[in-house]
């Protein structure tokens, strides 16, 4: 096997091997490598438990330890090491009520969710495929193992998991697996929402979105998450075909612009999303109703935070599907070509205005007048100046109360 991305991981392993233990590459690392896919995180479970895994490296985080999981920090990189498992009942529809270590590598993959994620490869590059997931893999089709139902019940987020890869791989979901995710879908409700949003967040950025929600609306799954599961008008809004979303606020500045009477705040509070979140779907919003009402000019870009260039410039196309002066190259070469970036560019400040009008009690007047400026400068509409702009707001005075 070609060790790379997995050669410095190997070596976690052959010390683990070296102490007598076994250890093994698992899940969704032997999976993108198999479809030649970009290695992600590099997981590892072992059959050496978690205090031996402790004593075995110098720097380990007890992340999950009580379900057998630590993060070994080794060359600057984590990994996840997980020790083999059985797990017990899922009263909590999340975490198994007990968990039994085991020695056998053949258990832990039983527990696992899609026969594409029960994969293991030692660091010979020999596989252990005891679900036909690689078969799977070859038909583009997603799985449970063992029986879906339980599967599912055991942990609800399974269903969404499968969206999801159904939109990263374009793979088809095997009739029975969709069939119960259907059954169960309303069982999504339990589900933790930081949970959801994580995942919701990789389904829309996959590559086959468009397959993805195809069965997101086939099993009406928007009937048991947030916000929609109340406004299920939303979905036939929806622009398509789709392609991949930046990030979730760009999600959330669409979803806002389709319905502009719920509240991008409502979205942030219901997903628990962070404030970067907000502020990212607030001016992707604000840029998105710019642009229907003037089309693409200098404020809208100057306005337009530059990490949101490539997410604006595919909200746009998705709802206008005019990509003649959308694309991200060019909105980012006409940004570069502004006159300023931002208001600390202005050849202006607070001190020259009292300087001007030093009788003038000091208040918002002041920066209604460097917002006029930093508009007029944006537009080409004036100089920036520092003579030019003094002479400007001499012959354009504010109001005297």
């Amino acid at each position: 096997m070609d060790k790379n991305p997995f050669q410095e991981a190997s070596e976690i392993i052959e010390r683990l091997e070296k102490e007598g233990y076994e250890a093994y590459f698992v899940g969704g690392c032997v999976r993108d490598l198999l479809l030649q896919r970009k290695i992600e995180d590099i997981d590892i479970a072992t059959s050496a438990s978690p205090p031996i895994v402790q004593q075995t490296f110098q720097t380990v985080i007890p992340v999950g330890i009580e379900h057998g999981t630590v993060i070994v920090r080794h060359k600057g990189k984590s990994y996840e090491v997980t020790t083999f498992r059985r797990d017990g009942s899922y009263s909590d529809q999340r975490h198994p009520d007990e968990v039994t270590f085991v020695n056998d590598i053949a258990e832990d993959m039983k527990r696992r969710d899609f026969t594409i994620n029960a994969l293991a490869l030692d660091k010979e590059g020999k596989l252990i495929d005891l679900f036909q997931g690689e078969k799977d893999l070859e038909k583009k089709v997603i799985r449970s193992v063992g029986d879906a139902k339980k599967r599912f019940q055991e942990d609800p987020l399974r269903i969404i998991r499968a969206l999801r890869f159904a939109s990263q791989l374009g793979f088809s979901i095997e009739k029975d697996t969709l069939e119960q995710m259907m059954l169960l879908n309303k069982e999504i409700e339990t589900v933790a929402v930081e949970r959801l949003t994580n995942e919701f967040t990789k389904f829309f950025q996959g590559e086959f979105l468009e397959i993805g929600f195809s069965y997101l609306l086939q099993m009406k799954g928007y009937r048991h998450i947030p916000i929609l599961n109340k406004n299920e008008h939303l979905i036939d809004k929806v622009p398509r075909p789709l392609s991949a979303f930046y990030s979730f606020s760009e999600v959330i500045a669409l979803f806002h612009y389709l319905d502009s009477d719920i509240a991008i705040n409502d979205w942030v509070k219901e997903w628990k999303c962070s404030n970067q979140v907000k502020a990212e779907a607030i001016n992707l919003f604000q840029c998105i109703k710019r642009y229907e009402e003037t089309g693409i000019d200098s404020w809208l870009i100057y306005r337009l935070d530059r990490s949101l260039i490539r997410a604006f410039s595919h909200l746009a196309v998705l709802v206008f599907r005019d990509d003649s002066k959308l694309q991200a190259n060019r909105l980012s070469k006409e940004k570069d070509a502004l006159p300023i970036q931002s208001r600390k560019d202005l050849h202006i400040n607070g001190h020259d205005l009292i300087d001007l009008f030093p009788n003038k009690k000091q208040g918002p007047w002041m920066n209604e007048i460097i917002e006029q400026i930093e508009y007029k400068v944006v537009m080409g509409q004036l100089a920036n100046d520092n003579d030019t702009i003094k002479e400007w707001i001499i012959c354009h005075p504010p109001a005297i109360n």
